[in-house]
């Protein structure tokens, strides 16, 4: 039998903030999420308690000293329900359980009080589009049969065709191919995501109860917010007949723009926000109210709508993820946000890296136009990423980003300065966009190899054995261990940029300087400082002031090129 007894490993750098042995969350300030930064942590990769090559629980309360030396102000778990990995988790079987391989209820239980201790919130994912196939509700839709009330909980339609052997409609899944998938008795389900993900029907009672449940048992287990996967999808035009859309494209967030606001047949429908007012209610009966924060993959004046106050409060801005490394676009991206946030009352949203997307110390670092799936699918030689520059720039980019008013999430292993693992061998792949586009994208799987924790260990700390995904050799020397105390590293300019941004973050405004010079970003702050991002190819001169950090040492007084200061008047 495999020893789950831990023993936490000594941490000699004390928390921040200071740990209380009995906190009293409910006189916390409730606008905490404000200015907060937010720590992403997958579980599965984070770290292994019980050594079977699978992060868990228990290697999350582990490693809870590790976030508050950081300085960050809360963490958000990714699903750890019961699920059989067909979409990383997000194939969620129960939505009130822990997967049996990620510990059990108790173990959260502990991570939560461990993390309240630690002066940290709690945000857990939540799956409210689709379920996994082995939900119960799927599988006794599957027993009972064409025209059963249980298939009305989701989307089950007859096919086209003289056998009824054609997809109900032309609309596609995310991860490829058609969103239809035809079960023996003939009938098809509707499935955006992976086939192992049957979309609920949001008109159903039934779906909508089970949800207000689910909100409220982990609110009082403790769970100060959640995170709202796939947040613009719920509401969908289910009138018969369904519509094609003609075309595979319109399929995509990106065919929004081909319909009238609000009237997509399944993404960022009107109908939606009555959902989020009903949830806001059971938030706000919580003392202090639990937050939300909505992933919605829509136009930022769409967005806006999902932050407002009645509704989630927040919603993440992507359009800022995406933007390339060049100072026009991302002030225009920068200024566009937050006006975007003010006109719903939220504060903005930033992130650099997410368990979505390329790890931006190499995404920023290809060229304008390179389709990231092909670099992948190239192993990361075509073109080739030289890592010490894309340190040096993803470096740049995070005090940037830190420096802006609203929310940063920051994603696990950052901060570590973790390149993305694009070379993994296609026999490993675990992320279902793989085989589910016959080989045509490689997937997400590159940044979710587990964390280097120490730099020797058959996965360097993550755990006693090996990791579900291989880790590369040049991990040892992005490990915590290597970086810990030792001045220059990644993981100390985080420690110190969250430490110094504690004390200097206030208001949620910033003025551009005009008299920058080309390829230089500089604002100022009206709690007296300034961020000077440097995105040309040659040093320029800093304005008066103290320098309070830089993301690279200043070359003669002057900053570097892909440098970022901080600067105090």
């Amino acid at each position: 039998m495999t020893d789950r007894t831990l023993t936490p490993e000594p941490d000699t750098r004390p928390p921040h903030p200071a740990p209380d042995a009995t906190p009293d969350l409910s006189s916390h300030n409730p606008d905490w999420w404000r200015q907060a930064v937010v720590y992403q942590v997958y579980p599965r990769s984070f770290a292994d308690a019980d050594g079977d090559g699978l992060g868990d629980l228990r290697g999350v309360t582990r490693r809870l000293t590790h976030l508050a030396a950081l300085g960050v102000d809360a963490l958000w778990l990714s699903p750890f329900y019961p699920s059989e990995l067909a979409d990383g988790g997000y194939d969620v079987a129960d939505p009130r359980g822990v997967d049996p391989r990620l510990g059990t209820l108790d173990d959260f239980d502990a991570l939560v009080a461990e993390a309240h201790r630690l002066g940290l919130k709690v945000i857990v994912d939540i799956v409210p589009n689709h379920s996994s196939h082995q939900h119960v509700w799927f599988q006794e839709a599957l027993r009972a049969g064409p025209g059963s009330p249980a298939r009305d909980r989701y989307v089950f339609r007859d096919g086209k065709g003289e056998r009824g052997e054609l997809p109900p409609t032309d609309w596609q899944s995310v991860f490829g191919g058609s969103a239809w998938q035809r079960v023996p008795d003939g009938q098809w389900y509707l499935h955006l995501f992976a086939a192992e993900q049957p979309d609920l029907n949001w008109g159903h009672p039934d779906v909508r109860a089970d949800v207000r449940t689910t909100l409220r048992f982990w609110s009082d287990r403790g769970v100060d917010g959640f995170r709202v996967d796939v947040a613009h999808a719920l509401a969908k035009d289910l009138d018969e007949p369904l519509r094609d859309l003609g075309s595979p494209e319109l399929s995509g967030e990106a065919g929004l723009v081909h319909f009238a606001p609000g009237t997509h047949p399944f993404y960022d429908r009107d109908e939606v926000h009555e959902i989020y007012r009903d949830w806001r209610k059971i938030l706000d009966a919580y003392s202090p109210p639990r937050t939300a924060v909505a992933e919605a993959w829509v136009p930022g004046a769409r967005r806006a709508l999902y932050a407002r106050p009645d509704e989630l409060g927040q919603a993440f801005n992507f359009e800022y993820l995406q933007a390339g490394w060049d100072a026009r676009e991302l002030r225009q991206v920068i200024t566009e946000s937050l006006e975007t946030a003010h006109t719903a009352g939220a504060p903005a949203t930033w992130v650099l890296s997410n368990h979505d997307v390329v790890r931006h110390a190499s995404r920023l670092m290809l060229p304008p136009g390179t389709d990231d799936n092909a670099w992948l699918l190239s192993g990361g030689h075509a073109p080739s990423v030289d890592r010490d520059a894309g340190l040096r720039r993803a470096r740049a980019a995070t005090l940037l980003m830190l420096a802006l008013p609203g929310s940063a999430y920051l994603y696990q292993g950052e901060e570590l300065g973790l390149p993305e693992v694009a070379d993994l061998p296609t026999e490993v792949l675990q992320d279902p966009i793989w085989e589910q586009t016959g080989h045509v994208r490689k997937g997400r799987d590159g940044c979710r190899v587990p964390l280097p924790w120490t730099t020797t260990g058959p996965s360097y700390g993550f755990g006693a054995a090996g990791a579900w995904l291989p880790q590369p050799p040049s991990f040892a020397a992005y490990a915590a261990e290597a970086q810990d105390g030792v001045e220059g590293s990644t993981l100390e300019l985080y420690r110190t940029a969250l430490r110094i941004r504690r004390k200097l973050i206030d208001g949620e405004t910033l003025t551009w300087a005009e008299d920058t010079p080309e390829g230089v970003l500089r604002f100022d702050r009206g709690d007296g400082w300034s961020c000077v991002s440097n995105l040309s190819t040659e040093p320029v001169p800093l304005p008066a002031g103290e320098v309070l950090l830089t993301s690279a040492p200043l070359e003669n007084g002057r900053l570097g090129p892909d440098t970022t200061a901080w600067i105090g008047h």
